[in-house]
């Protein structure tokens, strides 16, 4: 067998800085994608006041009703992510280290709250908490008619997104867990130690930095969330930060963009605060283990197994079929408040929001944007997971600081990223004279830099899991870093790489936050469709309508569960 030198290749393979165009223009492209609107957005507050001109920070920091969004945002993000940590915490350490039965199923359960819209979710708990309620009024438990809902309120607001990002602790946190070495727990056991102790002195130290992370994306899930604050926090008089946002920019319209410029920021800057306050936290938490990766440590539960497996799904009962249960119920009876029977029932209302123009244009843009974004960042994250994947290649350092421009947009609060789409695209595109303003491409660009993280996430994955003897033997052969790409890595990544593509599917599909200050008339959303609905004083409707967009996302979930078992652990967040 010969074995090619360094020397013996060409040497336009490993000259310069990347050994093809292709791949540094991509991460240029994507480094301008991403940063642009957040670069614009700074300086629409940094410009103005290094020249002196103050007047619209001043008038956001002395307005009264900027502070009380703010601590509003603050108080009510810290109690959802306390919500959603006492919620995803223990079945995450169920799901990730005991012998309990039914995990994907109970997985699938927990993680479904996360894929439904958060103004679906809220409608969920509008309609079981109501005076009306189909499920609560036949029992004598529903609030007496004329009395105000109880989840319009702070508290509401709280336990709704609680529920809603508890599965971002349970991933982060399950993820954690499993990572604990086996022969550290087997060797606790064999030292006599108990489940209880085992876990308070060797599986919660390791998970700490896990919990750091999951707890961080909550807070800034919760802080930037536009769906459950504007349905529950609007008419309860609680302004957070994105609904104050989104009520100026629709009451003004563009004349306020600098206040609005100043009120993302704001946004932006706590969201950052709380990002670093979670890489602090990791860097202090050591929870290194020596030695290589060892299969997923088991508790077992003995005795306790039956119970705790009722438990967890009374609690799945309580948090998610029985709100869903209310949303179909109330979008089958034929008067709002009516208990649901057969004489009550009735599918007109479903008839009725399908025929519905603005409906039909809503869900022809919803999937055309949703799919055309996941096509888009399922064919640009094969490339750009392969090469971070190679930190010791060429240009590795360039490659490496635009996977953290990436993350940007995902960890941001939505309403920043879309202030900073409005302030891009307000005016013509330079040489082109070209406005996407008003358009459905300024929700497309938005779409790509906001999801692009999360397709990138199952790549990064299955390239670092590659074997590199394949690349070296190709490189050995002479065959130059596009060509490894597009005959060896790109057909074991792809169905990967399909898998993230349908997440960003489902994200976007439905997506409101970023969409609610993006949309124009004629570009509607689902999402903002079924807000509107909502607003406009058609419950029915707009539950007949969520319910069948929750059926969209159940039926993708499953078939993309089922092309789950063709893939790499962990690609699925939902399957083991």
């Amino acid at each position: 067998m010969s074995v090619t030198t360094l020397s013996e290749r060409p040497p336009a393979r490993t000259a310069g800085l990347f050994p093809r165009p292709g791949i540094p223009l991509l991460m240029a492209l994507v480094g301008l994608v991403v940063l642009l609107p957040v670069l614009r957005l700074a300086w629409e507050v940094a410009g103005p006041a290094l020249a002196g001109d103050l007047k619209a920070l001043t008038r956001v920091l002395n307005a009264p009703m900027t502070w009380r969004a703010t601590g509003n945002s603050l108080a009510i993000a810290g109690g959802a992510t306390l919500v959603a940590a006492l919620l995803g915490g223990p079945f995450a350490l169920l799901a990730g280290l005991t012998d309990l039965r039914g995990k994907t199923a109970l997985s699938f359960c927990l993680i479904l709250p996360l894929m439904i819209p958060p103004q679906i979710v809220a409608l969920s708990w509008i309609h079981l908490t109501g005076a009306g309620s189909p499920l609560l009024k036949p029992l004598g438990l529903a609030p007496p008619p004329g009395t105000p809902n109880p989840v319009y309120s702070s508290a509401g607001m709280i336990l709704v997104m609680g529920i809603e990002h508890a599965p971002l602790v349970f991933l982060a946190l399950r993820a954690a867990f499993r990572a604990v070495p086996r022969d550290l727990v087997e060797a606790a056991q064999a030292s006599g130690a108990r489940r209880w102790r085992i876990l308070r002195t060797v599986v919660l130290p390791l998970s700490l930095p896990g919990l750091a992370a999951g707890v961080a994306l909550a807070f800034v899930a919760a802080l930037g969330n536009f769906g459950v604050p504007a349905l529950l926090g609007i008419p309860a008089g609680v302004p957070v930060l994105p609904t104050l946002i989104y009520r100026r920019l629709s009451g003004f319209g563009p004349s306020v963009l600098p206040e609005v410029a100043v009120l993302a920021v704001l946004i932006g800057a706590i969201a950052c605060v709380g990002i670093a306050a979670q890489l602090v936290l990791q860097a202090r938490i050591d929870a290194r283990v020596i030695g290589g990766s060892a299969p997923t440590a088991v508790l077992p539960l003995g005795r306790a197994r039956r119970p705790l497996e009722l438990l967890c799904w009374t609690v799945v009962a309580l948090v998610l079929a029985a709100p869903l249960a209310a949303l179909v119920s109330t979008s089958l009876v034929r008067v709002y408040g009516l208990p649901l029977g057969a004489e009550t029932a009735t599918l007109a209302h479903y008839a009725t929001v399908l025929g519905l123009d603005q409906v039909g244009r809503a869900f022809a843009n919803s999937l055309l944007l949703s799919g055309v974004t996941a096509v888009l960042l399922t064919a640009a994250a094969i490339p750009i997971a392969h090469a971070m994947a190679d930190r010791r290649g060429p240009g590795s350092r360039f490659v490496r600081a635009v996977g953290v421009l990436v993350e940007l947009p995902n960890a941001v609060p939505g309403v920043v990223l879309a202030i900073g789409c409005i302030l891009v695209f307000l005016k013509p595109l330079p040489l082109l004279g070209i406005s996407l303003y008003g358009s459905l491409g300024i929700i497309l660009v938005a779409y790509l830099a906001r999801f692009l993280s999360l397709a990138l996430r199952p790549a990064q994955a299955a390239c670092v899991a590659l074997d590199p003897a394949m690349e070296e033997a190709a490189r050995a052969c002479g065959a130059g870093r596009l060509r490894r790409l597009r005959t060896i890595v790109a057909p074991l990544v792809a169905p990967a790489a399909a898998a993230g593509g349908v997440l960003v599917f489902l994200t976007a599909f439905n997506e409101l936050t970023v969409s609610i200050l993006l949309w124009s008339q004629g570009r509607e959303t689902l999402g903002v469709v079924v807000y509107a609905l909502e607003e406009g004083g058609s419950p029915t409707l707009a539950a007949a309508l969520s319910t069948v967009t929750i059926g969209v996302v159940v039926a993708v979930m499953l078939a993309v569960g089922r092309l789950g078992r063709r893939l790499p652990p962990g690609i699925i967040p939902w399957r083991g």
